[in-house]
């Protein structure tokens, strides 16, 4: 009997040995596994670097041509028809002494309706801005950049 307990020692020792050793063939083929999956990760998460850097760079470019002639031509001009009567569009040109006059003959303007000159002051203001903003969007990029905002041609 005790011959038995030694084969079945034997055979527990064997089986046990059998067992570690397809443990670590498993283990060695998962870790091989791992090791490619992060090579291909890498790889991955180097391609969308790549990507987000040139979405990056396309987004400055683009912030930067959103601050050109063009849009500031087409903010000035919408301003100028729908809030003109404040002097927005000369404020965002960059010419505030002019903005301060539109803005102040509009508040003297509101001032003065209850006896009835300052309907026409308004009016006046407004007309002189809806002027400047059917000019500033009929204009070409370059004749605006180079009128309004190079050569700083402050009315019409």
């Amino acid at each position: 009997m005790s011959d038995e307990k030694k084969d079945m020692g034997d055979k527990a020792e064997d089986a046990f040995d059998k067992a570690k050793e397809k443990a670590e063939e498993t283990f060695d083929k998962a870790k091989e596994k791992a090791k490619e999956a992060g090579e291909k990760f890498e790889e991955s998460t180097k391609d969308f670097r790549e990507e987000a850097k040139k979405t990056a760079e396309e987004f400055t470019e683009g912030f930067k041509s959103a601050s050109s002639g063009e849009n500031k031509k087409i903010l000035a001009g919408i301003l100028a028809i729908l809030l003109g009567w404040a002097g927005v569009h000369k404020f965002v040109l960059g010419y505030q002494k002019e903005g301060i006059i539109m803005l102040v003959l509009s508040v003297i303007g509101f001032v003065l309706t209850c006896i009835g000159i300052g309907v026409f002051l308004v009016w006046a203001v407004g007309l002189v801005a809806l002027i400047e903003g059917v000019i500033y969007l009929t204009k070409s990029d370059e004749e605006f950049y180079n009128t309004y905002q190079a050569g700083r041609k402050p009315w019409f």
